[in-house]
């Protein structure tokens, strides 16, 4: 594996570092700025909103950039954001941060996979989005409980500032590993055009995967958003098992990633599969089973690992599934991901309001993996072909190997 993944990796670990510490910060931030912790909470919605935003928006911004240069951008906005977050004493300005930062992440995420991914050949694409995409499962293992650390000794105007200095080694190490062509082509090959990219997202083949991974990932971050008062309130354990429940569930998710970075591309179809329904096996298991506090601590950890292990296969197959569009690809798979990590906590939201409970969030989650299993079963019969078609599909392979022309890309059908 080429040493610029895992230096793509780090800046992923800084950057997913900032876009969960501030679960552990709202209580500081609230009383330092003179806002309500509803207003506080906003902070982490401008966050997710940048990120649906900016993926596509930084991606086309800069696809005729050479990609050094565009993730050496988006990371120096990165820091510059969280030194004037950590300065200032504005809840305005803080709010702003927070929306141009995630712009930043956005476009960093979308150029980091489309870079990481042609470094490598085939056989290890997986594994280099697994490398990509693991920055974020370690920033929940260590720099979030980190972040919440410093919080608590500190104040939370420690935490940015870690953040932006933990981002600064990144960037010398993108500097300095990372080619400077344009992202997503070869050397000396001319860009695809945005048109001929929205083309092929816009296409069958891909907005099923692009809708599963949204609904995926709201299952995911529908509990996870509201982990904490299901734990103490539903499970009745102490205030001090929630950053050890949140470690567990980051451990698992980052053994999760890379067991779906070995096999994701080999077995795609199967990884997917299996993981999908037992997602929503043990969702629907949390919900019934939330009462008994060694039950729920064991299920944590499982369902981290399936979730980011099914959520990275699901970037992977995206990836493949879209070699015509080298920049945009990256981009869609961070806004799908984004969107279900914007609507999940809010249906969440709406189930604990509604009066069902500190386990809703949980069956809204199991309810969401149903969702998913049945869009994508429907996907792939619906393009299961008939037996007349694969005759003609035959011939017609054999009629472009013998005129030279370019076959179907390998791995594209669902």
């Amino acid at each position: 594996m080429p040493f610029a993944v895992y230096v793509l990796g780090l800046a992923v670990f800084a950057q997913g570092t900032s876009e969960f510490m501030l679960s552990g910060l709202l209580s500081g931030i609230a009383a330092d700025l003179g806002v309500s912790l509803s207003a506080a909470g906003l902070l982490t919605s401008a966050f997710a909103v940048g990120m649906v935003v900016g993926a596509p928006v930084m991606a086309l911004a800069g696809r005729t950039w050479p990609r050094r240069r565009a993730l050496l951008l988006f990371l120096a906005v990165f820091v510059a954001v969280h030194a004037v977050g950590a300065l200032t004493p504005s809840y305005g300005v803080l709010l702003a941060t927070r929306f141009v930062g995630a712009l930043a992440n956005a476009g960093f995420w979308a150029v980091a996979l489309s870079t990481a991914v042609p470094m490598v050949p085939d056989r290890l694409k997986g594994r280099a989005t697994a490398v990509v995409v693991g920055g974020v499962t370690v920033a929940c293992v260590v720099g979030v409980p980190a972040g919440a650390v410093l919080g608590e000794r500190w104040g939370w105007r420690s935490a940015f500032w870690a953040v932006a200095i933990v981002s600064l080694p990144a960037f010398l190490a993108v500097l300095r590993s990372i080619p400077g062509g344009r992202g997503g082509t070869d050397a000396g090959a001319d860009p695809v055009s945005v048109r001929d990219e929205l083309r092929v997202l816009t296409g069958p083949r891909l907005r099923p995967v692009l809708f599963t991974m949204a609904l995926v990932q709201g299952a995911t971050f529908c509990t996870f958003s509201y982990l904490e008062p299901l734990l103490t309130r539903e499970s009745r354990l102490g205030a001090g098992w929630v950053p050890v429940a949140l470690a567990l569930f980051g451990a698992g998710a980052f053994a999760g990633v890379t067991v779906a970075g070995r096999y994701a591309d080999a077995h795609p179809v199967a990884v997917l599969g299996t993981g999908m329904a037992a997602l929503t096996v043990g969702w629907s298991a949390l919900a019934l089973t939330a009462g008994s506090p060694v039950l729920a601590l064991a299920l944590v950890p499982l369902l981290g690992l399936l979730a980011f292990g099914t959520g990275t296969a699901l970037i992977t197959r995206v990836l493949s599934l879209a070699p015509g569009a080298p920049t945009l690809a990256g981009a869609a798979s961070t806004t799908a991901f984004n969107l279900g990590a914007t609507v999940g906590p809010w249906a969440g939201g709406l189930a604990l309001g509604a009066g069902f409970g500190y386990r809703a969030p949980v069956g809204v989650s199991a309810l969401l993996m149903v969702a998913a299993v049945l869009v994508a079963a429907t996907t792939a019969k619906s393009r299961r072909p008939r037996a007349g078609e694969r005759r003609l599909s035959a011939v017609d392979r054999s009629a472009r190997r013998r005129s030279g022309s370019p076959g179907e890309h390998p791995g594209t059908r669902l």
